[in-house]
């Protein structure tokens, strides 16, 4: 259909092809208005652009390009510290064209065509070296960031190094009973606290002394795998945190104050739990048999009947799932977010209120945190949530639809969701109600805190998380289940004043409840290990007077 012309290099229609197409538009020129004539020789101008290409031996992209291109060298250039790095191409032409009568005006590219595809795959193994590279230096800046231990002096650190477990418990009991006071810490607030000047020379022992030893066995993923979303989230983050910590872990048992048990509650309930068994049996004797392993393996557990060991598990499961143990239910130190006082399993003064928090963005767990001041918050009192337990069904029966202050809910109604998030209500709430639902614990006490609403806790049995060391009549109220019918009295009663330091208290613990990946002085993960290590020393003192 195409005549080639070798001496031009150009392709043609045939003759009998082109005046039939002159006819054609003869025709048409005289039949038809020049509009016509304009749109007609347009369109064919344009179909036989484009015949003409598609009628071509090559691809277009290979009959228009450069000269082929040589690649003679690839040299990736490396600079220390934080320079940028680049990649340099040298590209030298080579084998230039000839051009002849005999040749047609074509660029031959089966070398340019190798040579593009090296260009890209180099390109690629460069983005992938680059992308390595950030990560490595991602985790190298992750142990640079973390906090140094406190700067001790020789002599200090050489008696240190020669105690024992037990002398350095003695000596750290001493140390705080003899703490300096405390008037004014550029870190902690004092009216926060009930006594800052304990809780900080506490603080600073653990510090310089705690050690901790992590048991190596268990498998995944119960064991040394933490579970970083949702509402069981701390005791996740808690195990990530404490494995990567290089000042607390001891590899040396001999020298360990305390033994960390590193199972995940959520994980063994998704591993173990049978679906609609409503069977905990196989959860507590897969627990027992672990605890009997350890302690026919290693001597520590016999030692103290593991009363220097600890647990962290913020299922709702988790105080119930320990019941075939009696030394794991009676001696050791429980971390739980089920802390409820009631049931005889979380035991005051021993064992650690764990908090409970809802976190949705691993990579940023503080993502959305903060709020609006004191004349932005039209809410006196805002609930959202499921109807279970005892506690919620009552509030909603007294406050739903009652009062235009009290913004009370079970699940948020999409039509109240698509005006105002969840989020957004608790930031334009000046209290945020915190009833316990078929447990004592909620994510609403952290929630509330993060968005600087003045947390309101409804749970009769419940043990406030830290709560020998913070003072939480300074940033909540705590309200009983029997007073919810006066709750908009209760709230309403509240001067002005007395709010707005409440609220600013809020916004000075805030630091306290936060999980960092890479953790800061006084944050939740230091605040949870201080609480562990407090109900530690008070276990050494009991044993010594007994």
């Amino acid at each position: 259909m195409l005549e080639y012309r070798e001496d031009e290099g150009v392709l043609y229609l045939p003759k009998e092809m082109r005046k039939f197409l002159r006819r054609i538009i003869v025709i048409l020129f005289f039949r038809a208005n020049w509009k016509k004539l304009f749109v007609i020789g347009t369109i064919l101008t344009v179909f036989r652009v484009v015949f003409q290409i598609y009628s071509l031996p090559n691809p277009l992209t290979e009959w228009v390009s450069s000269p082929p291109l040589d690649v003679t060298s690839y040299q990736r250039l490396i600079n220390h510290g934080n320079k940028s790095r680049d990649l340099e191409l040298s590209v030298t032409s080579d084998n230039q064209l000839k051009m002849s009568k005999h040749l047609a005006p074509v660029v031959l590219l089966n070398s340019t065509a190798r040579s593009n595809r090296l260009m890209r795959v180099m390109e690629r193994r460069a983005r992938l070296l680059r992308r390595r590279r950030r990560k490595k230096q991602a985790r190298i800046v992750e142990k640079i960031v973390y906090p140094p231990p406190p700067v001790v002096p020789d002599h200090l650190q050489r008696f240190i190094v020669s105690l024992t477990p037990n002398e350095a418990l003695a000596y750290a009991r001493r140390e705080i009973e003899q703490a300096p006071l405390v008037t004014d810490d550029p870190d902690l607030y004092a009216p926060l606290f009930r006594n800052i000047s304990n809780f900080k020379r506490s603080y600073e022992m653990m510090e310089l002394l705690l050690k901790v030893y992590i048991y190596k066995e268990g498998d995944r993923p119960i064991f040394h795998e933490p579970h970083l979303l949702g509402i069981y989230s701390s005791e996740g983050w808690f195990m990530k945190l404490m494995e990567e910590n290089p000042y607390f872990v001891t590899r040396d048992p001999e020298k360990a104050h305390l033994f960390y048990l590193p199972y995940s509650s959520r994980q063994l309930q998704m591993a173990v739990y049978v679906p609609g068994s409503h069977n905990l049996r196989p959860l507590s004797e897969f627990l027992r048999d672990y605890v009997n392993m350890l302690a026919a393996k290693y001597p520590f557990w016999n030692r103290t009947h593991g009363t220097d060991h600890f647990l962290v598990a913020c299922h709702d499961w988790g105080p119930y799932i320990l019941k075939d143990h009696e030394e794991l239910i009676r001696n050791t130190i429980k971390a739980l977010c089920n802390a409820d006082i009631s049931e005889g399993i979380f035991k005051a003064g021993k064992d650690v209120s764990l908090p409970e928090t809802a976190i949705r963005n691993i990579g940023k767990p503080l993502v959305n945190v903060g709020g609006k001041r004191v004349s932005q918050r039209p809410i006196l009192a805002f609930f959202a949530g499921n109807m279970h337990g005892p506690v919620r069904p009552k509030l909603l029966k007294y406050w739903s639809d009652r009062d235009e202050e009290m913004k009370i809910y079970g699940p948020l109604p999409t039509s109240v969701s698509r005006i105002m998030s969840y989020p957004d209500h608790m930031k334009s709430s000046k209290f945020c109600l915190c009833p316990m639902g078929f447990e004592v614990n909620s994510p609403r006490i952290v929630e509330a805190i993060y968005y600087e609403c003045v947390p309101v806790i409804i749970a009769d049995n419940l043990a406030l998380p830290f709560d020998e060391v913070l003072d939480w009549s300074a940033f909540s109220l705590i309200v009983s289940e029997e007073d919810i019918p006066k709750l908009k009295e209760i709230l309403s009663s509240i001067p002005l004043r007395r709010y707005q330091v409440m609220q600013n208290n809020v916004k000075r613990v805030q630091k306290h409840f936060h999980w960092n990946a890479m953790p800061f002085r006084f944050d939740l993960f230091h605040m949870i290990l201080h609480s562990i290590w407090s109900r530690r020393l008070n276990q050494f003192q009991e044993s010594q007077i007994s």
